[in-house]
C-alpha cells in the first residue's frame, strides 16, 4: 500500500468530486508539452540482451491463459 502522506505536509484531499479533478487537470494541462510525433525505431534483437526473468515470475505468467496457455 502507498503511503500518501508527507510529514509536514498536509494530507491530500482523495474525496475530490469529478469536476474539480477536471478543473485540476485543466489548470495543469498548459504546462505539459508532448512531442508532435514519436517515431519509434526498430532494435536488432542482438542488442537485446542481458535480461533475466525469474523462474517464479516465469512460472506465474505460464499460469495466466493470456500469456502462457
Amino acid at each position: 500500500m502507498t503511503n500518501l502522506e508527507v510529514p509536514g505536509t498536509v494530507p491530500a484531499d482523495l474525496e475530490g468530486d469529478l469536476a474539480s479533478l477536471r478543473c485540476d487537470c485543466a489548470l495543469m494541462a498548459p504546462h505539459w508539452t508532448a512531442p508532435d510525433r514519436i517515431t519509434a525505431l526498430p532494435v536488432s534483437p542482438s542488442l537485446i540482451h542481458g535480461v533475466t526473468v525469474p523462474s517464479r515470475s516465469a512460472r506465474m505468467l505460464d499460469a495466466m491463459p493470456e500469456y502462457g496457455n
